[in-house]
């Protein structure tokens, strides 16, 4: 997720019309879509098309290739999934229907009560938004569940509780506020044995100093910090890749869009580069001996 605040409804139908789309290739797709059988394909395909979706994210499916990529994870609908830091609850609208039925989805947020004073309201607005999306929509949300965590010493729920972890383009922000250790251990620890760790993140060129503003990290550092906890790398997909991002922006990542933090007369030049380029990453906690 980012911090910086979204566009307007308009504006991001106006940019999604003129934006450089790097769609999946028929390749990425197919070998992504045959990780799952083909009865929750169809499942991910119905959540995808819901009409419960804010029409802004639905949008930026073209960017963020939300079928491509919960297939290449392998996530199915009778999983138990925990969303690290959902943000708006871009993915909550597609997960939380998808695994509705015989599933589980838990949209694990920060405890506002954890964090320094001056930024508990930030928190505190985030966790009432989201859970304001939960209680408009009783039909897909209903069985959602939130839980809270404090970032010194983060805690997802009961160990080896759940399938699948997933996080997307939050690793950045951990690392800068030196919580990223924690974080990946906390993903092992609730993970079951076997379990999948699903990771999108900005890609830099190379290595980036922890407290990079950039938004980019390196992949060999996520990779690294995941290795790290216990994990074993399991594949890569280039399903998110943007080979036009030069990553030398003036404002990061943010100066692309959707968040276009550049000078209204530049506006052409990020919208024919598109959104960042992105790793997506998928690891798996060693089954026990």
């Amino acid at each position: 997720m980012t911090t910086r605040i979204p566009l307007s409804l308009a504006l991001v139908a106006a940019l999604a019309a003129s934006h450089t789309v790097f769609a999946a290739s028929p390749a990425q797709a197919d070998a992504a879509a045959k990780a799952l059988p083909a009865a929750d394909v169809a499942a991910l395909d119905a959540a995808l098309k819901g009409d419960w979706r804010d029409p802004k994210n639905a949008a930026r499916d073209a960017y963020r290739h939300p079928k491509e990529t919960l297939s290449f994870f392998g996530v199915t609908p009778s999983q138990t999934v925990v969303e690290i830091t959902p943000g708006g609850g871009w993915y909550s609208e597609v997960l939380a229907p998808y695994l509705k039925a015989k599933g589980t989805y838990v949209a694990a947020v920060v405890d506002p009560a954890a964090v320094a004073e001056k930024s508990r309201n930030y928190y505190q607005r985030g966790v009432d938004n989201l859970q304001k999306k939960f209680t408009d929509g009783p039909a897909q949300f209903d069985k959602a569940t939130t839980v809270k965590y404090d970032p010194a010493a983060p805690v997802f729920g009961a160990a080896g509780s759940a399938d699948v972890v997933l996080t997307f383009r939050n690793v950045h922000n951990w690392r800068k506020a030196g919580q990223a250790e924690g974080m990946f251990k906390g993903f092992y620890d609730v993970l079951k044995p076997g379990g999948v760790l699903g990771v999108v993140e900005h890609r830099a060129k190379a290595d980036v100093p922890a407290d990079d503003g950039t938004g980019y990290v390196g992949e060999a550092q996520v990779i690294a910090l995941a290795t790290a906890a216990g994990f074993q790398l399991a594949g890569k997909s280039e399903v998110n890749a943007n080979p036009k991002d030069t990553k030398d922006h003036p404002n990061g990542v943010w100066t692309l869009p959707p968040t276009n933090d550049h000078p209204e007369a530049e506006r052409a030049k990020y919208q024919a580069i598109g959104e960042s380029d992105r790793m997506t990453l998928r690891f798996i906690k060693p089954a026990a001996k």
